[in-house]
């Protein structure tokens, strides 16, 4: 069925980590060939070990699905950077903010994913998040974290840790709401 033929293809070769958009970060075991309907297409084969899942992507398509490289160091200390600023909230309903929330963890990017965690982040002085929220929060701490992880070469909880201690630097929250009323 798979015959293992080279070791790299586009750039990307096997036992890398790459950015799957819609998964986060994975890691590239094989590139395999398949007959599907008749066709044969080479695949790149990524796993996902935290999600416990196996994934197939046929070469043609990585640049259309997004699939990246990690980002550089100099792009993990931007995104740390980025949780540190003032949250920026839009004044719009939360099914319409909710989806634009969705859409940027999905992106694969990891400022916009950063800007995800600064915005729903919620100190303990802070009233509680709704459920909602806090699945939109976790998700993008988590995507994040398996990033900021697989640059530093970090456990996860490491880089949970490291991305909160930035995000504690931030202004004080709760004082944005007031002043941004006043503006």
């Amino acid at each position: 069925m798979a015959i293992k033929k080279a070791t790299q293809r586009q750039g990307f070769k096997i036992s890398e980590f790459v950015v799957y958009p819609a998964h986060g970060v994975g890691q590239i075991v094989n590139i395999e060939e398949q007959e599907v309907a008749g066709l044969s297409l080479e695949l790149f084969v990524i796993n996902f070990e935290q999600d416990k899942m196996t994934l197939r992507v046929p070469i043609g398509k990585i640049t259309s699905v997004g699939m990246r490289k990690l980002s550089d160091d100099e792009s993990v200390e931007k995104g740390l950077v980025t949780v540190t600023g003032r949250a920026r909230i839009k004044r719009t309903m939360w099914s319409r903010r909710a989806q634009e929330y969705e859409a940027k963890i999905n992106s694969g990017d990891l400022q916009s994913i950063a800007e995800v965690v600064r915005d729903l982040f919620r100190s303990d002085t802070q009233p509680e998040q709704s459920y909602s929220e806090r699945q939109l929060y976790e998700a993008a701490l988590d995507r994040m974290a398996r990033e900021v992880a697989a640059v530093r070469k970090l456990s996860g909880t490491e880089a949970v840790q490291l991305i909160e201690k930035n995000l504690a630097k931030g202004p004080r929250r709760g004082v944005a709401k007031d002043e941004e009323a006043a503006a």
